[in-house]
């Protein structure tokens, strides 16, 4: 359907200014010495680095992301990210409901869809997460459990162009354990067809869906090739330069 791949790094809470800006003006000086790599780039670092990385990549081609952000545009929400704040810090995207904001904090699929909706009022993309855990897929409620999440957390005016999203089996997240290339394809075929019941067939059909389950060097051509995954969402992978850019490459 000529979806080009995102390969997104989640750099999570890790990295202080200098391991950051080595981190990114390495990845950046990958991309530049092959600039007609076939999938797009992207770093999410922990908000304190944000700023100073998005113009360690500045012209490099490689986009600068968001970890989470507040639905409020401003106001008194003390310890919170605005999405015009993360606009102003330098980004073009933002990682919503990944599934250490929904353990963690608490996060339900209203609040998702209601940060989503903000993110792109301020001209943000939207990396939209869902995904079982292990209990759940344990039980058999792996496709109702994110078409569920999907339905609850897509944002209203949410398309190809402004949206994408990761689907994350919560049981394979920092654990080394991966889903098989046919219990990925199964799932991300099933949220492409819910999401053609939401949006439309068409429109359903560009959206990039990611795959974020301990995607690494040695797994990730093999999930890329699938039909229905477009590129990953990438943990720990994408604290090295050198892994992160192989997994790029992966893309062919």
């Amino acid at each position: 359907m000529g979806r080009k791949p995102l390969i997104a790094g989640n750099w999570k809470m890790n990295g202080l200014k200098a391991d950051g800006l080595a981190l990114a003006k390495g990845v950046a000086a990958k991309l530049k010495g092959e600039p007609g790599l076939a999938c797009e780039l992207l770093v999410c670092p922990p908000f304190t680095l944000i700023a100073a990385v998005a113009d360690a990549v500045a012209g490099s081609g490689v986009a600068v992301g968001g970890q989470d952000c507040h639905a409020k545009v401003s106001g008194a929400h003390t310890g919170d990210t605005s999405p015009a704040m993360l606009v102003d810090a330098g980004c073009s995207y933002v990682i919503l409901g990944h599934s250490e904001r929904r353990t963690d904090h608490g996060e339900t699929d209203a609040l998702v869809k209601a940060k989503a909706i903000a993110a792109h009022a301020a001209s943000l993309k939207a990396i939209v997460c869902i995904g079982e855990t292990l209990v759940q897929r344990d039980a058999g409620q792996t496709i109702a459990v994110n078409q569920t999440q999907l339905r609850g957390s897509w944002p209203e005016g949410g398309a190809a162009e402004n949206t994408v999203i990761a689907y994350e089996p919560v049981w394979a997240i920092g654990t080394g354990r991966v889903a098989t290339p046919e219990q990925a394809q199964e799932v991300h075929a099933a949220i492409r067809a819910e999401l053609g019941q939401i949006i439309g067939a068409a429109e359903a059909a560009k959206v990039r869906i990611l795959y974020g389950g301990s995607m690494k060097p040695d797994n990730a051509a093999q999930l890329i090739a699938l039909p229905d995954v477009d590129g990953g969402l990438i943990g720990g992978a994408a604290l090295k330069v050198e892994d992160f850019w192989a997994i790029a490459k992966s893309c062919g």
